[in-house]
């Protein structure tokens, strides 16, 4: 994942989908990264692979993505994909524009949290996650990512080119896609996350019935 001091989208977005919530609740969608391990890493060229180089940087200060349509109900968030396409991703400690702060070279993992708005009064994108009743984290493990300050593959800079919306005027109309669609097929990581979240476990919150999402 492409870290920078001024902050970059991160590519490929997470998105998810949720069932299981009380359609009248209003509730917050939030986003934390935290570190997989206390290591730092490198990219080994001519093995192809990521090795330990020593113990992870120290750690930064707690940053949270609110997804902008919180707090809404549990109706329409239900009743919609969840991205996280605009969140950004810096290396930058001093940021002052809200984006998630990272190291280079250390591997993380996204968190979602679906949290009741009566439990999300200490919300901040400054601030940890709150905890307790009605609060729910998630977490997947194909989304572990190692943070770079630029691609290790050029042939992965070519595929973000191609199919990161952000990235249109870099893109050259006229190439022969065949090898990139080759490509494409070989390297399915690059597809956004899209993962379908339940919540009747959550305290306090009455089981819902089922419904299709997908």
């Amino acid at each position: 994942m492409i870290i920078t001091k001024a902050g970059r989208r991160m590519f490929p977005a997470m998105r998810v989908k949720i069932s299981g919530l009380d359609p009248h609740q209003q509730y917050y969608i939030a986003m934390d990264i935290v570190p997989v391990d206390n290591k730092r890493y490198r990219y080994v060229y001519h093995s192809s692979k990521w090795m330990v180089a020593g113990n992870a940087d120290s750690p930064v200060p707690p940053r949270v993505y609110i997804h902008p349509d919180s707090p809404a109900s549990g109706e329409t968030w239900m009743r919609q994909v969840i991205s996280f396409d605009k969140l950004k991703l810096t290396n930058n400690e001093l940021d002052d524009q809200g984006h998630i702060i990272l190291h280079s070279m250390h591997k993380y993992q996204p968190r979602v949290h679906v949290i009741r708005k009566d439990c999300g009064d200490d919300l901040s994108p400054v601030k940890p996650i709150p905890s307790g009743e009605g609060v729910k984290a998630f977490s997947f493990p194909e989304t572990v990512f190692t943070t770079v300050t630029a691609y290790q593959n050029q042939q992965i800079t070519r595929l973000k080119i191609d199919r990161n919306p952000f990235a249109k005027g870099f893109r050259d109309s006229g190439r022969n896609r065949m090898g990139l669609e080759a490509l494409v097929e070989s390297y399915a990581f690059w597809r956004p996350s899209l993962r379908t979240l339940t919540f009747e476990d959550i305290p306090g919150i009455p089981k819902q019935d089922h419904r299709s999402l997908t």
